[in-house]
């Protein structure tokens, strides 16, 4: 539980900065597209596991129940034996480790719900997955900063980097560029400083995985919404040829 609880803590770091939604919201950097895994069980199984293991211990989802992990083909025993920590009860609310008490003390606040967090962090032109996929990837090192982090989506993030031993460490490659009589920096890449325990591509999945749990945890009834909106669109779709031919025959004596 110890480890959890640590593991936990630098993720809350992460998503508190999250929680300047004005300010990340307001972004100039350009978004990458999350890969659309929402129908995916393996990578949604995936990010469950990545959501439990560095999240929840600080973070709740306190919308979601750990028995709707069985809609992502998990069954309540592989629940229980692999991503419960928190509680007994498979029919619980994913709630945080950590007291709220205990978060206030050592952070100043309280560790924002990660319920909706996909869905909250949408803006113009990008999506919240976007949003999130290219912050957990946006982190470098900066000795400037009182957690030694940053993040070329959200300057100045009040957090250290979640998943750096996985990432590893990194540094933006920026060049001076001439506009309008004014010297701008524009982002150009990534220089590697020390590999992580993944290949970048290994990361860049990992990360997709759990941004595609969080988008689920926003809306887990979507998929089904969705297969249902394609019938009910097929049933108009046929209902409106029955209706244009029964009209024809109506009509086709009146002068």
């Amino acid at each position: 539980m110890k480890r959890w609880i640590a593991t936990g803590l630098v993720a809350l770091s992460a998503l508190v900065g999250l929680g300047g939604g004005a300010q990340a919201a307001g972004t100039n950097f350009p978004m990458d597209k999350a890969p659309r895994l929402s129908t995916d069980q393996a990578a949604l199984q995936h990010g469950a596991k990545i959501f439990v293991n560095y999240c929840l211990s600080c973070h709740s989802a306190s919308f979601v129940r750990y028995n709707r992990l069985t809609e992502l083909g998990l069954t309540e025993k592989q629940i229980k034996e692999n991503l419960m920590f928190t509680t007994d009860k498979v029919g619980d609310l994913m709630v945080a480790a950590i007291s709220p008490q205990q978060a206030k003390a050592w952070f100043g606040a309280q560790p924002p719900d990660l319920s909706l967090v996909a869905r909250s962090r949408a803006g113009h032109g990008y999506s919240g997955a976007d949003y999130l996929y290219t912050l957990l990837r946006g982190y470098y090192r900066d000795p400037n900063r009182p957690t030694g982090w940053n993040n070329v989506v959200f300057h100045n993030i009040g957090m250290p980097h979640p998943l750096w031993e996985l990432q590893g460490e990194r540094k933006p490659v920026f060049e001076k560029v001439s506009s309008h009589g004014h010297e701008t920096e524009v982002f150009r890449g990534w220089e590697v400083v020390k590999p992580g325990q993944l290949s970048q591509a290994e990361y860049d999945r990992l990360v997709a995985d759990l941004v595609a749990y969080l988008e689920w945890m926003g809306e887990p009834g979507k998929n089904d919404r969705v297969r249902l909106g394609v019938w009910v669109m097929i049933f108009l779709g046929l209902f409106a040829i029955v209706a244009w031919r029964l009209n024809a025959a109506y009509w086709k004596d009146v002068k």
